[in-house]
């Protein structure tokens, strides 16, 4: 019996494609100077991250994404990670044109987080992240529906982002309003005099591309707050065409959903031992934004 097999891991995983794994962690990143949590599960890995109790990111990496998953570990083993470092490391692994394979293992000998690249015969690039306990749990973001029916509408990333981008006024609050008759979003920002961006629905809509709204809501939330859940939107999102998922919760909680391919098509496709070929992988990623205050 190997020593591997004798002090099996937490968790051993290999992931194709580090560049769309840096692209979606590279999404919740919102300050250099960032520090995450990373949650292992039997059903994969979740990294994330929090400012102030106010805003909230997660990044979920359901193990379907991975070629390779060993799951060894009794309940939820959870670590802090600095997240700029874990993104940095993972781009030493990113070749332009090449889609790699990395090998994660966590803990190490000194319960450090491991990678290392397995697909060259030529050389090996290795690196260890220091780990340490995580100094708070994260808050409880309780998300609920608003009433019986859901208030959401789904939007195109690009049009999302350059909306928000546009309404950028220091230290501003955006005003987001959702209206069953006419079906509309608008979005509201006041500075110098206030500038407002509405969304339509109707059938032949090209940017907002699904609604459902049986009552009037209309939050606030910080500018800086909203504006982290699509500053660092991957451009493989735009590239896609991928739409957001934006939903209003109880009390005016903000989900923000946006989907990042992990594994994009090559000319050779992943194929499983049973000789099927993998599905495109798909990571979610999840911001829960709190409102400043209501108007209901």
């Amino acid at each position: 019996m190997s020593e591997m097999d004798e002090e099996a891991p937490d968790v051993l995983c290999e992931l194709e494609n580090v560049q769309g794994l840096v692209d979606a962690l590279t999404a919740v990143r919102w300050k250099r100077h960032q520090d995450a949590v990373i949650e292992l599960s039997e059903h994969g890995i979740v990294l994330i991250v929090e400012e102030s109790g106010c805003l909230q990111a997660k990044v979920y990496l359901k193990k379907e994404l991975f070629v390779r998953y060993d799951y060894n570990a009794e309940g939820r083993p959870r670590f802090g990670v600095s997240l700029g470092l874990f993104v940095d490391c993972l781009n030493a692994f990113s070749v332009p044109g090449h889609s790699g394979v990395i090998q994660i293992q966590y803990p190490g000998p000194d319960m450090q987080l491991l990678l290392k690249s397995v697909d060259s015969l030529d050389a090996s690039i290795c690196a260890e992240i220091r780990t340490r306990i995580p100094d708070t749990v994260a808050w409880d973001y309780n998300f609920e529906p608003a009433g019986t029916n859901p208030l959401t509408f789904t939007v195109k990333s690009a049009a999302l982002k350059e909306a928000i981008e546009d309404l950028e006024w220091p230290g501003s609050s955006i005003q987001i309003t959702m209206e069953p008759d006419p079906p509309s979003v608008t979005l509201r920002a006041e500075g110098h005099g206030d500038l407002q961006i509405d969304f339509m629905y109707c059938a032949n809509s090209e940017l907002l591309i699904a609604f459902q709204c049986d009552h009037r809501a209309s939050f606030k939330y910080k500018y800086k707050f909203l504006r982290a859940s699509t500053s660092n939107m991957p451009s493989s999102v735009i590239k896609e065409n991928r739409a957001s998922k934006l939903s209003i919760g109880r009390g005016g909680m903000l989900k923000v959903q946006h989907l990042v391919s992990i594994s994009k098509p090559t000319s050779h496709p992943y194929v499983d031992s049973a000789g099927y070929q993998q599905p495109g992988r798909i990571a979610h990623i999840e911001f829960f934004v709190k409102p400043e205050e209501s108007e209901d």
